[in-house]
């Protein structure tokens, strides 16, 4: 069995807000421990149950989070910024199943720094379905004939992803209070939690299908203002919805509509607020 891992930082036990996942701040090398820790706990778990490759992919901000000499010696690490498919890097159809860790919930939705890619994002839209981060991802998964068996975050992600893909296993590490304060796990009873869901996961693999993607998906982003709207415009192919802040853009395939996700999201942060 061959396993693959997309590992966020907003859903790690115990972080809650901006000062924990900004390697900026003071908060964040204690939290770069406790999401490798995170990660190994499913790992570790996998490597027991017999999986025989586990290739995880570092999935926040500029991607070099994962501290890789605390992970499982057999464990291969793709890091590192710039990556052609983000947070899906790596991701094909030789994989037999995959697990999102450290996920939070999407923008405009309740959960513990809730957003999509960046927080000008108001929402994500393949077809009529809105998506977030783990949405997304899962259609790329999806692509591939990969099934999602695991997601781990807070519990709006969990609800998230229950909604998204059926008979997926969940661990809720931290129970949402707001969007900067939530009921968590302590690391140690939350590497108890991710191990007994990882095997069940393993387990139960059989039971979840491929999120599959729509053929020619028309993705739309609802960015917060008009400004963010123009400059993803300027991507060719786009268009704005008149009378809004949305993005247009018809697509071949889900992995052009991502990278095109990619594109506008990335040239929408250029907007200025003075």
């Amino acid at each position: 069995m061959k396993l693959y891992l997309s590992v966020d930082m907003e859903g790690i036990t115990g972080l809650i807000d901006e000062t924990q996942v900004n390697s900026s701040r003071h908060n964040y090398e204690r939290s770069r421990m406790i999401m490798t820790d995170e990660a190994n706990h499913i790992i570790t778990t996998a490597f027991d149950y017999g999986c025989k490759e586990v290739i995880v992919n570092d999935s926040h901000s500029k991607m070099n989070n994962l501290i890789i000499e605390r992970l499982h010696p057999e464990t291969q690490l793709i890091t590192g910024d710039v990556k052609p498919y983000s947070m899906v890097q790596g991701l094909d159809s030789s994989f037999d199943g995959a697990i999102f860790v450290g996920y939070h919930a999407r923008a405009s939705q309740k959960g513990v720094m809730s957003h999509s890619m960046i927080f000008g994002v108001r929402n994500f839209y393949i077809n009529d379905v809105v998506v977030g981060e783990l949405g997304f991802n899962a259609y790329v998964a999806g692509y591939y004939g990969v099934p999602v068996i695991m997601v781990a975050g807070d519990d709006c992600a969990a609800h998230e992803a229950e909604q998204l893909i059926p008979n997926v296993t969940t661990a809720i590490v931290k129970e949402s209070i707001s969007r900067s304060a939530a009921k968590s796990l302590t690391p140690a009873k939350a590497g108890e939690l991710l191990r007994e869901k990882t095997f069940e996961a393993l387990k139960n693999k059989n039971q979840v299908k491929p999120l599959v993607p729509p053929d020619a998906p028309i993705l739309r982003i609802e960015f917060a203002n008009y400004g963010q709207a123009e400059w993803a415009h300027l991507m060719p192919g786009t268009e704005i919805e008149p009378g809004t802040t949305t993005v247009r853009f018809q697509a071949k395939n889900i992995l052009e509509a991502y990278q095109a996700m990619i594109v506008m999201t990335e040239l929408a942060m250029k907007t200025t607020f003075c």
